[in-house]
């Protein structure tokens, strides 16, 4: 068996964001489905689900430590949008009958959170 590697620094710190993210938003009464789901299209970092509308949350997290190009919300691209709806989409397979969903993006700047509900739509 071949031994694990050590993250990068930068995935280190990818972790953390999401370690953060997740925190703020369950805080704010959201609950975790999955985290880091992957699929040969895309990755979804978290997956929370709204308890009283039952309502499925596709979380983007982004971090920046400058706002030089326009910050960590900026960085959602059109082009990872759509890795994400077909990350999605596979993952949604897994239910008879999906449920209704959202995309938000939890934006990190430094140390301020932005949470942007329904960043975007498919």
């Amino acid at each position: 068996m071949k031994p694990l590697k050590a993250p990068t620094p930068r995935q280190a710190s990818g972790q953390m964001a999401e370690d953060r993210a997740l925190a703020y938003l369950q805080q704010r009464g959201l609950k975790l489905v999955e985290r880091n789901f992957r699929c040969k299209g895309g990755e979804i970092d978290l997956v929370l689900a709204e308890p009283v509308s039952g309502l499925l949350v596709f979380v983007e997290v982004r971090q920046r430590n400058s706002r030089r190009y326009g910050g960590a919300a900026a960085s959602v691209t059109r082009s990872k949008q759509a890795k994400l709806i077909i990350a999605a989409e596979v993952f949604l397979q897994r239910y008879a009958q999906p449920p209704a969903c959202r995309f938000d993006v939890v934006a990190i700047d430094d140390d301020a959170i932005e949470w942007i509900r329904q960043a975007f739509e498919t």
